[in-house]
């Protein structure tokens, strides 16, 4: 029997970037808000509509480029330090009121990204903490109105992407993702607290990190940027698995 196009519903595929980064020693979400319908003037992941001639990673990088003004180095380079990797796939019936469309998510991790530019179809663009977003914060410094839930089903994209840069770090390298190419012990500490939105014990992390093969390689540097007495520098190792690994502690 010919395969008949027709006999299927057509759907549209979009992609949504989860972009986090370390921020005032805060997990800090990128979002942009909407110019135009459906969910106007609300808050959201960037993202948009997979065009005809474009894979899944170059419609993420221009709607990251449109919407926000941020090139991410994830996605254009590799070896840059930053992290890039595809989330999920989202796909409820109902996600969109305009039609039926499949939503291809992405996590980016990076250190010091800048202050986004609006652009394209929304009004405004901004970092903003995941735990005011999810509801766990005061909200200080943040629009009332953000007691709104995210437009879509953004909420549970970002809390899906949030849990997925908590979970890794345990197990992974990630973490250093947020950090500079040459970084302290004490400023990795400060992205593991960020991330888990816990304090640990400086002395016994200091042990684990410098302790696992292939984790941290000293540069035989040292900086005075936090203060006090010269800390040493270290980059990123080539382990990508941390054996043991750094178990979240339980609150």
């Amino acid at each position: 029997m010919p395969y008949d196009p027709s006999a299927f519903p057509p759907f549209a595929v979009t992609v949504d970037l989860v972009v986090l980064t370390v921020r005032k020693d805060a997990l800090y979400a990128l979002v942009v808000r909407r110019g135009e319908p459906p969910y106007q003037g609300r808050w959201a992941l960037p993202g948009g509509f997979v065009r005809g001639d474009e894979d899944l990673e170059e419609a993420a990088a221009r709607e990251l480029t449109e919407e926000t003004g941020l090139r991410s180095q994830a996605l254009e380079d590799q070896d840059a330090g930053a992290h890039l990797e595809q989330l999920a796939t989202y796909g409820a019936p109902q996600r969109d009121p305009r039609m039926r469309v499949v939503s291809v998510a992405y996590l980016v991790l990076a250190p010091d990204l800048p202050a986004p530019t609006a652009g394209g179809d929304v009004r405004s663009a901004r970092w903003a903490s995941t735990d005011t977003l999810l509801g766990a914060g005061d909200g200080s410094g943040w629009e009332v109105e953000q007691q709104v839930p995210l437009a879509f089903d953004h909420d549970q994209i970002l809390r899906d992407g949030v849990e997925r840069a908590r979970s890794k770090i345990e197990y992974s390298s990630l973490a250093t993702a947020f950090c500079p190419p040459e970084f302290t012990v004490g400023e990795l500490r400060r992205v593991y607290e960020a991330v888990w939105g816990v304090a640990l014990d400086p002395r016994n992390f200091h042990r684990k990190v410098t302790g696992t093969p292939g984790f941290l390689v000293p540069t035989g540097g040292t900086t005075t940027r936090q203060g006090g007495r010269p800390a040493q520098l270290f980059r990123a190792g080539g382990a990508t698995l941390l054996n043991p690994p750094m178990l979240r502690p339980e609150v």
